[in-house]
């Protein structure tokens, strides 16, 4: 009997060709969700980046393996998270928050590792920042960059 793990990696492959979708949408991904269920969205986004097909955000979540890597993935997320908040889809709005939350509850928990501890507080402060004032991220984290380099 197969693995669960590997059924859903094949139903994922099964998927993406049978559609041939350019990239990971909203519309794919909450297709995948249905169709892989049960599933966790880390899982599927796990699965979905190996794949190397584009996505778009808040689908892609918080990346978070570098500093440039967080900045770029706030940054979308908070392209995302205005046009929703100025279309009035508190939906959406909230899942961009929502994966930022649990980014930075990630990152927190892998500050506890002594070898990723100075990184990872960092990466909590600048997710701290984005969930308190999105708006205000970019400027912050601008000077909060030049301030490091000195």
């Amino acid at each position: 009997m197969p693995s669960r793990d590997k059924s859903r990696k094949q139903a994922l492959g099964d998927y993406l060709a049978a559609r041939q979708p350019a990239a990971i949408t909203e519309a794919v991904w909450r297709e995948l969700l249905r169709a892989l269920a049960p599933i966790s969205e880390s899982y599927l986004r796990e699965l979905l980046r190996k794949t190397g097909l584009p996505f778009e955000q808040p689908y892609a979540g918080v990346r978070q393996k570098s500093l440039a890597e967080l900045e770029e993935s706030l940054r979308e997320m908070l392209a995302v998270y205005s046009s929703a908040k100025a279309a009035e889809d508190r939906e959406k709005a909230r899942y961009c928050r929502r994966q930022v939350i649990g980014a930075k509850d990630r990152a927190r928990f892998a500050a506890r590792n002594p070898e990723k501890r100075a990184l990872k507080e960092e990466m909590v402060q600048w997710m701290l920042v984005w969930l308190e004032n999105p708006e205000v991220f970019p400027a912050w984290v601008e000077i909060r960059k030049r301030a490091a380099s000195l």
